[in-house]
């Protein structure tokens, strides 16, 4: 049996949805998964059924209840983070009219550029009105359809996300969450609101009455259970649902990244770096800002890697016979820092900051007789971690202050790989022992809700837990110094030699 009270934080995914269950010191008592199929009907598409996402909720958190041997009397409340740009259409009576066009899904390449041509002021978060704008967003998704499918977009009385369509079948109310709109529809939560003039530019002023017309930011509550829900779910009717939001967002919460001078370095495949800032800052290089959509008052800076962990399980796969990474790493801790010379360029589906080039590619520079698999598996990692460095000296170009690196994901499983980050970046990394920090995060915006503390502060204070911290190694410091000059280089050099 648990203490009560207990918060639930449901992290969706792309492949599964997760419960995890919390007690106010961010203790998880119990973790439950459920998955759900992706649909793959053409090249460049990507759906999934919001029912599988409803019937996975249905499945895990009963589970992770009974795990934790938890009653409904013990929870709190309950707050969710999803895949953002994960979109959905609704006729009158709530009921999808069509299967969601998930985050991954590029088929509106076109509509995106043309987007991008209305040349509005709103685009100023796309680095810094140059662009691109992502055929993953909002805008060119719901363009998309009422270009290819006009029938289904004419029936839609509401069109919105994943996290929207799950607190719809909890509350019944229809609302968006202010993280994601603020992010990925180019709404604007500094007072100018929906981007009207850029919907008229493109014919399509009905999607701002399409969009719910209730915006709740994270932390408020969207509504309680309704008593289906409730039902079927195991608790209890009018529990408090809490707004949260996109799961790399709300994951900075769960890292204890709260306040301006942190940031969250979120790593997996590709690597996201999110910082808070107490100015609006737009701009070449960068993402953002996102006005108010953490916490009021503050806006996110956003930089990314497109490829990072998908390259280094590349060489894995391809190039070292499917060796463990912990062979590789042995292999890569044995050579000195700057892998006698040899580079790599990173960019292998592309840069997205700072340069914003989705046609550069990846490299391997100054190889020689000399270099064995441990250099060029070294010289991937160092790589990444000098792509990292270049985003946040970029924001630093833009008055983005970067004292405190919280880590999670991939990076952290590898001792070698997160000493180089230490290293490259000159900054010490503290690595959060969160099994899950998008969920812990949505589960601080739900004791915020439940009136258990005021605002991120008090609930990272009681919630986060002491992060190991892996410091740089100073001599390592400096002898990267003259690497990365030459890693700087490796763009411009390579900018004309274009993928076939």
């Amino acid at each position: 049996m648990t203490a009560a009270p207990l918060v639930i934080g449901v992290d969706g995914g792309t492949e599964s949805l997760r419960v995890a269950l919390f007690d106010l010191n961010g203790r998880e008592q119990a973790v439950a998964t459920a998955a759900y199929p992706t649909h793959f009907p053409a090249p460049g598409q990507a759906e999934q059924q919001p029912e599988d996402w409803w019937r996975a909720l249905c499945t895990a958190l009963p589970e992770a209840m009974a795990k934790a041997g938890a009653k409904a009397r013990d929870i709190a409340a309950i707050a969710l983070d999803t895949t953002c740009c994960t979109v959905c259409f609704l006729d009158d009576k709530g009921r999808p009219l069509r299967s969601a066009l998930l985050w991954m899904d590029v088929r509106a390449s076109a509509e995106a550029a043309a987007l991008l041509a209305t040349g509005d002021s709103a685009l100023k978060i796309n680095n810094g009105g140059n662009g691109p704008v992502s055929a993953e967003w909002m805008i060119p998704k719901a363009s998309w359809v009422k270009q290819h499918q006009p029938d289904i977009y004419d029936r839609a009385a509401t069109i919105f996300e994943y996290q929207d369509y799950l607190n719809f079948r909890l509350t019944g109310v229809v609302a968006a969450s202010s993280n994601n709109s603020g992010v990925r529809w180019h709404f604007q939560h500094d007072g100018a609101g929906a981007p009207r003039s850029m919907l008229a530019a493109l014919h399509m002023e009905s999607l701002a009455d399409k969009w719910p017309q209730k915006m709740v930011a994270p932390g408020d509550i969207v509504g309680g259970l309704t008593a289906q829900a409730a039902a079927l779910l195991g608790l209890h009717a009018d529990t408090p649902v809490v707004q949260g939001g996109a799961d790399a967002f709300i994951a900075m919460a769960g890292l204890g990244v709260v306040r301006p001078g942190q940031l969250a370095l979120v790593t997996g495949s590709s690597h996201l770096q999110l910082a808070l800032t107490d100015q609006a800052v737009h701009g070449a290089g960068i993402w953002g800002s996102y006005a108010n959509v953490l916490r009021p008052g503050l806006s996110v800076v956003e930089g990314g890697q497109t490829s990072t962990g998908s390259v280094v399980n590349w060489f894995r796969r391809h190039l070292a016979g499917g060796a463990d990474y912990r062979t590789l790493d042995g292999e890569a801790a044995s050579i000195a820092p700057g892998c006698d010379g040899l580079l790599a360029q990173d960019h292998f589906q592309g840069n997205r900051t700072p340069y914003t080039d989705a046609l550069s590619r990846g490299a391997f520079v100054g190889l020689s007789l000399n270099h064995e698999r441990g250099h060029m598996f070294r010289a991937l990692l160092e790589s990444v971690a000098f792509g990292s460095r270049l985003v946040l000296e970029t924001m630093g170009m833009r008055q983005v202050a970067v004292d405190d690196i919280m880590l999670c994901g991939g990076v952290a499983r590898s001792a070698l790989w997160t000493q180089i980050h230490a290293d490259i970046l000159g900054n010490a990394i503290c690595i959060s022992p969160a099994a899950s920090a998008p969920a812990l995060g949505s589960a601080m915006f739900a004791a915020i809700g439940a009136g258990h503390f005021a605002d991120l502060d008090e609930a990272a204070a009681a919630m986060v837990a002491t992060p190991h911290i892996v410091e740089p190694d100073m001599a390592a410091v400096r002898a990267y110094a003259e690497p990365y000059a030459r890693y700087r280089e490796l763009y411009g050099a390579l900018k004309g030699v274009k993928a076939a």
